[in-house]
């Protein structure tokens, strides 16, 4: 029976979810005895603290948010195996939890893309590798593409002011930016900023300004004005590779390890970026009426009666704006609907598909089948820790 302390913010759902997946593997393995180690413990023991502590308590290992500084010599030197969830820059001497930040960004700057925007934004921290790389993934995304990017950065990493302490350059800079545009920030917390701060000032979201998060942190998303659309991370699976890892290291040394990654999944869309950029109001009216109906067994026939168009008008138009045909766009939608509900819930593929209306489930298995390269199940295997 191994005994772990866990340093973590435990009140950040994406520590929550580190936990859910560690807690999983020790279910599965163990069971193990953890420690939860309170984040002020950092700043109040030190390494020096945590490393006494641990010791007197005979921990066998330790998964933590910790300094990058080298005293991580000492817990190493201790002998005890530790792994550190990357809390400004990833460390070189132990295994990192961290994340495919880059890919992160590239996935958010598609979104934008696909939902047809011009001008694009992103707000964040300039000095936190986490923060940093997704912003480098979103700008390389987009420069290949043609466009380039506005920043608005904060000069220190995650300051506890809140944005209205000092609103005027952050206003001024949502003021100031071309008109519509797609914004995506470092995590969802500076996307409530945003959503806040464009309150302030009267900027209309998504209609001026779509805003899109990371971490997919439910209760923030939900008390964002209006609701934030944010990027979801497979880091319950994260948590149930680092205690895997762990395991590994506690029974065969510290001196092979590796860093675990997590992986972004899916944009979860809500209102804030429920939009696409377009000045053309029938395409505008088809596209609402596809995201406010995608829950039910929607046709393109449907979808033509809400316009003065003829079907062969609307498809071409919708076409020239989109890039995609009225039946491609459901049927990408819907797909990015069923997976939500895939890896959200515990669902069978058959309730979820009565839940968005469908009769036939087994369509809907081989729709998934074709777009993602594998059947739902091994799909929800793959993502949702422990499965």
């Amino acid at each position: 029976m191994y005994k772990i302390i866990l340093l973590l913010d435990f009140a950040e759902e994406y520590s929550k979810s580190l936990m859910k997946g560690i807690s999983t593997y020790s279910k599965e393995f163990g069971p193990w005895i953890f420690c939860r180690m309170p984040l002020f413990h950092r700043e109040t023991l030190g390494i020096d603290g945590i490393l006494k502590w641990a010791l007197e308590w005979g921990a066998d290992g330790i998964i933590g948010q910790l300094y990058n500084d080298q005293e991580i010599d000492k817990i190493v030197k201790a002998g005890i195996p530790v792994i550190a969830q990357d809390f400004k820059e990833r460390f070189a001497e132990i295994p990192n939890i961290t994340g495919a930040y880059h890919e992160a960004g590239e996935l958010g700057a598609d979104y934008f893309l696909k939902k047809g925007f011009t001008n694009f934004a992103f707000y964040g921290f300039n000095d936190i590798v986490w923060s940093r790389e997704r912003a480098e993934g979103f700008e390389e995304r987009l420069r290949a593409k043609g466009h380039n990017v506005h920043y608005f950065e904060h000069k220190k990493a995650r300051s506890t002011e809140l944005w209205y302490y000092k609103p005027s350059s952050l206003s001024r800079w949502l003021k100031s930016l071309p008109k519509p545009i797609g914004l995506m920030t470092c995590d969802d917390n500076q996307g409530q900023h945003i959503t806040e701060a464009c309150r302030h000032v009267g900027i209309r979201i998504p209609e001026e300004v779509a805003v899109l998060g990371v971490d997919n942190d439910e209760m923030i998303c939900d008390l964002s004005d209006p609701p934030l659309s944010s990027i979801a991370l497979d880091a319950e699976k994260g948590g149930y590779d680092a205690a895997k890892l762990m395991e590994h290291m506690i029974e065969h040394g510290t001196h092979n390890y590796y860093d675990i990654i997590v992986k972004p999944m899916q944009v979860i869309t809500r209102h804030s970026t429920d939009i696409y950029a377009t000045n053309d109001n029938h395409i505008a009216s088809s596209l609402k009426y596809i995201h406010q109906n995608i829950d039910k067994n929607l046709h393109v026939e449907e979808v033509v009666k809400q316009v003065p168009l003829s079907r062969r008008a609307l498809e071409k138009r919708f076409l020239e704006i989109t890039g995609y045909p009225i039946y491609k766009y459901i049927f990408n939608l819907r797909i990015e609907k069923f997976t939500q509900k895939l890896l959200d819930t515990d669902m069978s593929v058959f309730e979820i598909a009565l839940d968005m209306g469908l009769t036939d489930s087994k369509n809907i298995a081989r729709q998934f089948r074709q777009a993602k390269g594998c059947s739902p199940s091994v799909y929800r295997n793959k993502y949702v820790a422990g499965k």
